[in-house]
C-alpha cells in the first residue's frame, strides 16, 4: 500500500492590491505609520472581518476538497482480498447444526417430562394373588351355530293369552217347539222350563220355576244319559242375558261346544245340549259370556254309562 503524499497547498494568488513597489497593499496607512487594516479598535479588541455568502471560511472548504483527493487516491491503491465464502458456509452449518441439536434435546425433555407425569400420576393396582392357574374360558355347549340360529322359529319374548272362541249362536225357539238334537233326541222349552225325550220315547224336564234355581246370579246345571255308544249332555244355563257360551270339559282336557236354546223376548234362562263319547269319563260344564268371560262352572261328574246321571246346582 502506498502511503499517501502530504497534500500540496494551494497556491496564493497574488495580492491584487500591492504597489508597483512591491509593498504591501493591504490597506492604506495612517500618518502616524500604523498599518490601516489593522483590527482592533480603539479598546484593543479584533474586529471580525467579512465572510462568505454561506458562513463557511473559503480556506477551509479548500483543505477539505484537498482531504477528500487523498483519500481517494489512497483508497484506489487498496487492492480488496476474496471473500471468503467457504469459511461462511462452514459458520452457517455450524450454527444450523447447533440450532437443531438444541430442539432436539428441548424436545427429548418435553417428551420425557410427559411421560413422567402419566406415570406418576396414574395409579397402579397391585396384581392379586394367584393360588393356582389362571381359568381357561371354556365355550358353552348346546350353542346353536349361526346358521342353526337363523333356520329356528322366532320365539315369542312375552305369552299372550289367545283370543277367546267366539260366541256360540243361540238359536230362538217358539214354547213347545220340539228340537231335533241329534241320535234320536229332542229338546223343547216352556214358560216352566226345560223339556227333553230320548230314543226310548221316555219325557224328563226341570224346572226354573219351583225355586231350586236362582235367575238372579249366573249359574248352570247339567244332565246327562247314555251308553256304550255315546252319552247325551243337557242342561240350564241361567242368571245372565249375554250367554256366549257352554264347554263341557273332561278331565284329559277335551272340550265340547254346546248348542244353546232360548225363548223369545230374553227372559234370561236358555238350555244348551251336546253328545260325548261313552269313554270321555267326568264332564263338567262352563258357561261364558260373549266377551269370553268365565261366569259360572260345575265340578266334574261321571258319565252317564250306564245310566244317567243328574246335577243340579
Amino acid at each position: 500500500m502506498t502511503p499517501a503524499s502530504p497534500a500540496t497547498p494551494p497556491d496564493r494568488a497574488p495580492d491584487s492590491g500591492s504597489g508597483d513597489e512591491g509593498s504591501d497593499a493591504t490597506g492604506p496607512t495612517s500618518d502616524d505609520g500604523s498599518d490601516a487594516a489593522d483590527p482592533t479598535g480603539d479598546d484593543g479588541s479584533y474586529a471580525t472581518g467579512p465572510t462568505g455568502d454561506d458562513g463557511s471560511d473559503a480556506a477551509d472548504l479548500a483543505t477539505a476538497a484537498d482531504l477528500r483527493a487523498a483519500f481517494a487516491r489512497a483508497a484506489f491503491d487498496v487492492t480488496p482480498g476474496p471473500v471468503p465464502l467457504a469459511a461462511v458456509r462452514r459458520a452457517g452449518r455450524a450454527r444450523r447444526r447447533r440450532r437443531t441439536t438444541a430442539f432436539s434435546a428441548l424436545s427429548v425433555l418435553g417428551v420425557a417430562t410427559a411421560v413422567a407425569a402419566v406415570v406418576v400420576l396414574t395409579p397402579v393396582r397391585p396384581a392379586p394373588l394367584s393360588s393356582g392357574p389362571e381359568p381357561v374360558a371354556v365355550p358353552p355347549t348346546g350353542v346353536p351355530s349361526a346358521a342353526a340360529a337363523s333356520s329356528a322359529p322366532a320365539v315369542r319374548t312375552s305369552q299372550q293369552p289367545p283370543p277367546p272362541p267366539a260366541p256360540t249362536p243361540i238359536k230362538v225357539v217358539a214354547s213347545g217347539e220340539r228340537v231335533a238334537a241329534g241320535k234320536g233326541w229332542k229338546v223343547w222349552l216352556t214358560k216352566e222350563g226345560k223339556h227333553w225325550t230320548g230314543p226310548d220315547g221316555y219325557e224328563n224336564s226341570r224346572s226354573v220355576t219351583d225355586g231350586n234355581i236362582d235367575l238372579g246370579s249366573p249359574g248352570v246345571s247339567h244332565q246327562s244319559e247314555g251308553d256304550a255308544k255315546g252319552v247325551f249332555h243337557s242342561g240350564v244355563y241361567y242368571g245372565t242375558r249375554t250367554a256366549g257360551r257352554v264347554e263341557l270339559r273332561n278331565a284329559a282336557g277335551r272340550t265340547i261346544v254346546a248348542t244353546l236354546l232360548e225363548l223369545p223376548g230374553k227372559p234370561g234362562w236358555g238350555v244348551w245340549y251336546a253328545h260325548g263319547g261313552a269313554k270321555d269319563g267326568e264332564m263338567s260344564p262352563v258357561l261364558y259370556d260373549r266377551s269370553g268371560v268365565r261366569l259360572a262352572e260345575l265340578p266334574l261328574m261321571p258319565a252317564g254309562d250306564p245310566g244317567s246321571g243328574d246335577q243340579n246346582p
